[in-house]
């Protein structure tokens, strides 16, 4: 679990410490992607781990991948090269085509939007979020508006994973960006959802 960690304010060349609640942690989120955006440098990290293990094999694919390897009671090792395993199999490596990983947070949204998507998408994902509210896999939203695997020149949304921007070579920033507005209105028109960005933009 997550104690605390220390930063590095650069405009003041101070280290402070903040814990848990100080960060604002939520879904990919923390007051260093927002009030504090480029005000600090997070320099040491500190959890508190204990000494038994709470294994969570329920979520996305890990069950079946430890199937697939004929685990049958997984070690928090096989857990770990279960993770590893479906990350390879859906992510491009950096070194051999340019991209900036998951390029689009998973949305929330209410209920009452998502129930407007199962009208024509009965068997659309969805995760538990907070009361009222539920988490749609943004891949399937853009893997289902047909962006999957779309190539524009030398650049375009990988294969295998719909959540990655990749650039085969010579692409611009803009041109990776400009293509991220179009996925994002695009699913913004179908689907009544606002995707956003998870990468930071310089």
């Amino acid at each position: 679990m997550f104690e605390k960690l220390e930063a590095y304010e650069i405009a003041t060349s101070e280290i402070h410490t903040y814990d848990r609640a100080s960060c604002e942690f939520g879904y990919r989120e923390s007051i260093f992607k927002r009030a504090k955006k480029g005000k600090y440098i997070i320099t040491g990290v500190y959890f508190r781990l204990s000494k038994n293990k709470a294994l969570n094999t329920t979520y996305g694919a890990i069950e079946t991948e430890l199937n697939t390897q004929g685990v049958k009671n997984p070690t928090i090792r096989d857990v770990s090269n279960a993770v590893i395993a479906i990350r390879r199999s859906k992510l491009p490596d950096p070194k051999e085509i340019g991209n900036a990983g998951s390029f689009f947070k998973n949305p929330v949204v209410s209920r009452e939007v998502y129930e407007e998507i199962l009208k024509t998408y009965p068997a659309a994902p969805s995760y538990p979020a907070e009361a009222g509210m539920v988490k749609v896999p943004a891949g399937w939203l853009i893997e289902t508006a047909g962006w999957k695997g779309k190539t524009i020149s030398n650049y375009g949304i990988h294969a295998r994973q719909a959540l990655v921007l990749v650039n085969y070579g010579g692409a611009t920033g803009n041109e990776i960006y400009d293509l991220s507005t179009k996925i994002l209105e695009d699913i913004y028109n179908k689907f009544n959802i606002q995707l956003e960005r998870e990468v930071n933009i310089v």
